[in-house]
């Protein structure tokens, strides 16, 4: 049986490693070295004056919250959140919410900022990102009213809408995280045996690897690095094939319900997606497209009784 001091030599024997720490809602970031997450938590706790009891660290860029398994796969000056008890963290994306809700409330004050700012810019870059925003904010606001262009913002709620469904469904299940974790009890559903060992299972045109691939990440940090090149690849793509298709069926589907589920398992699902060995992993054209019959919802059949 572990002692308490026994697991204090552990944490203190761990190489420590960097990450960089920030608030909910703050553009401030300050750095931390630790040997755990439970050490990191800590010091996290006391650089930011937060209560240790209740705390948690979660990713900043989905808000997926910390175990100390987790952790230990994180590489380092990773970006975490460092929540209070009761706080909780959407993911990056709320700043970019926060960020077009600034944009399209404030329209003639973020142009009059942009154009102060360009005036003084001299990094070619931020000056053409500058130039950008004050010449689309700037456009005629008329044209984008709902009641002149109607099916465009149609399409669009209908989009955000399907995007929101499909985060949801990620969320409920803790973003597919078991198909990487050994202590998963369903075999069908992780993607290594219960020792931690993965498979290569061959590039996109083939039923299995040629190589024989294989490789156990929980074995030592060496192994962690290499797994870290694998790939899950979309049997058909997400760019060239999945993600148009998507776009196409909620621009034409004319009254139809686009099958989110159908897209959501293209995207996210070992339905659509392998687990290959870098060297198995080709980036030609698939040549493979979206099965027509399930892009929208059959409609029910009702039958009337003479």
């Amino acid at each position: 049986m572990r002692t308490a001091w026994s697991r204090k030599a552990a944490a203190m024997a761990a190489p420590l490693r960097a990450f960089r720490l920030r608030r909910p809602g703050s553009a401030q970031k300050f750095g931390a070295a630790a040997g755990s997450l439970r050490g990191l938590l800590r010091k996290g706790c006391r650089l930011l004056q937060l209560p240790l009891a209740g705390s948690r660290l979660c990713l900043y860029e989905d808000g997926t919250e910390l175990s100390e398994p987790f952790y230990r796969t994180l590489p380092p000056q990773t970006e975490l959140v460092l929540l209070r008890p009761g706080e909780s963290w959407p993911g990056c994306c709320g700043d970019v919410e926060r960020f077009l809700a600034a944009l399209c409330s404030r329209t003639d004050a973020v142009v009059e900022a942009a154009r102060r700012l360009l005036e003084d810019e001299r990094a070619p870059r931020r000056q053409r990102l500058l130039a950008d925003l004050i010449h689309n904010l700037s456009g005629d606001s008329a044209a984008e009213r709902r009641d002149e262009d109607g099916k465009w913002f149609e399409a669009r709620d209908a989009y955000k809408r399907i995007l929101e469904l499909m985060a949801d469904k990620l969320k409920s299940v803790r973003y597919n995280g078991s198909y990487f974790d050994r202590t998963e009890e369903e075999a069908a559903v992780r993607l290594c045996t219960k020792e931690g060992w993965f498979s290569c299972q061959g590039p996109f045109d083939r039923d299995d690897c040629p190589c024989k691939h294989s490789i156990n990440p929980y074995t030592n940090r060496e192994s962690r690095i290499l797994f870290s090149t694998w790939n899950l690849d979309h049997i058909i793509e997400k760019k060239r094939s999945v993600v148009p298709e998507l776009a196409e069926a909620v621009k034409t589907r004319d009254g139809r319900e686009v099958n989110w589920e159908y897209f959501y398992q293209l995207l996210f699902t070992v339905d659509n997606l392998k687990l290959v060995h870098i060297a198995c992993h080709k980036k030609t054209n698939h040549h493979l497209s979206c099965d027509k019959t399930k892009i929208y919802r059959k409609r029910k059949q009702t039958s009337e009784i003479s």
